[in-house]
C-alpha cells in the first residue's frame, strides 16, 4: 500500500499532537511524575494513554507539519495545556505535604527530616507519611483514572488548534498556591488546636510546679500525643482528600473549557 506524504502526515498528526498534551500531563501530574518512574516509562505510559484516547476524539485534529512554524506553536500549546493540568493536581498533593510540615513543627519533629525519594527534596517525616498515605488514598479512589478521563474530555472541551488556555487562567493557576496553603492549614487544624492545648497545659504546669522541667517531660509527651492525634484525625484527612480532589478536578475541567 502506497501512502502519500499528506496521508502519512495526517496519520502522524492525529496522534502526535494529542501525545504532546498527554505527555505534558504525565511529566507533571502526581504519581506519574514520581522519580520512581523513569522518563522512558513515562513516555510509554503517555503513548499508551494516547493510543486509547485518540480514537475517542470526535473533534477534527489539524493536519500540520510538526517541523513547520505552525506545528511548533501547536506542539508548545499542547505541552503547556498538559503541564497546567498536571500542575493543578500536584498542588493537591502538596497541600497535604504542607499540612504534615505544620503538624511536625507543632509536635517538635521539624528537625526529623528525610529525603523524599519521589520528589528528591528533604521533608519532615510526618510530611512523608502524609504523602504516602494520600498517594495510596488517591489510587484507591481511582483519582488517576479520573485524571485520565479529564484529559480525554479536554480534547472535546478545548480542541487542538482552537486556541490554548486563556491568559486569565494562568493568573488563576498562580492563585491556587494560596489555596494550597489554606488547604494545608485546614487539614492540620485539628492537630494544631490539640497540640496547642497540650503546650498550654505544660505552660501552666511549669508555672505551678517550677521544679518540674517542662522540656524533659513535655517534649517526649508532646511527640507521643502528636502521634495519637494523627492516628485519630486520619479518617478526616481521607475525607479532606475526597473533597479537595473533587474541587481540584472541577477546577481542571473549568481550565480546559473552550475559550472561544
Amino acid at each position: 500500500m502506497n501512502l502519500s506524504i499528506a496521508e502519512i502526515s495526517a496519520m502522524l498528526g492525529a496522534y502526535i499532537l494529542p501525545l504532546f498534551r498527554i505527555g505534558g500531563m504525565v511529566m507533571v501530574a502526581p504519581i506519574f511524575s514520581s522519580n520512581f518512574i523513569n522518563v522512558r516509562t513515562r513516555l510509554i505510559i503517555a503513548l499508551a494513554i494516547t493510543l486509547v484516547v485518540v480514537p475517542t476524539i470526535n473533534t477534527p485534529i489539524p493536519v500540520v507539519s510538526p517541523l513547520s512554524a505552525e506545528g511548533i506553536l501547536l506542539i508548545a500549546e499542547q505541552i503547556m495545556i498538559g503541564i497546567c493540568m498536571g500542575f493543578m493536581l500536584q498542588l493537591l498533593i502538596n497541600a497535604f505535604i504542607v499540612a504534615g510540615q505544620v503538624i511536625a513543627m507543632q509536635m517538635g519533629l521539624g528537625f526529623a527530616s528525610m529525603v523524599d525519594p519521589q520528589n528528591g527534596t528533604t521533608v519532615p517525616v510526618i510530611s512523608q507519611f502524609y504523602m504516602i498515605f494520600i498517594t495510596l488514598m488517591f489510587l484507591s479512589i481511582n483519582g488517576h483514572l479520573v485524571l485520565i478521563q479529564v484529559m480525554a474530555e479536554s480534547f472535546i472541551t478545548l480542541p487542538i488548534g482552537n486556541g490554548g488556555i486563556a491568559a486569565e487562567s494562568f493568573r488563576d493557576i498562580a492563585s491556587l498556591a494560596s489555596w494550597m496553603y489554606a488547604a494545608g492549614v485546614i487539614i492540620a487544624l485539628p492537630a494544631i488546636g490539640s497540640l496547642m492545648m497540650v503546650n498550654l497545659a505544660f505552660g501552666i504546669l511549669s508555672r505551678a510546679a517550677p521544679q518540674i522541667s517542662p522540656f524533659s517531660i513535655g517534649f517526649p509527651l508532646t511527640i507521643g500525643l502528636g502521634f495519637v492525634i494523627i492516628y485519630i484525625t486520619l479518617p478526616a484527612v481521607g475525607n479532606h482528600l475526597v473533597n479537595f480532589a473533587d474541587q481540584m478536578l472541577q477546577m481542571t475541567r473549568m481550565l480546559v473549557q473552550n475559550n472561544g
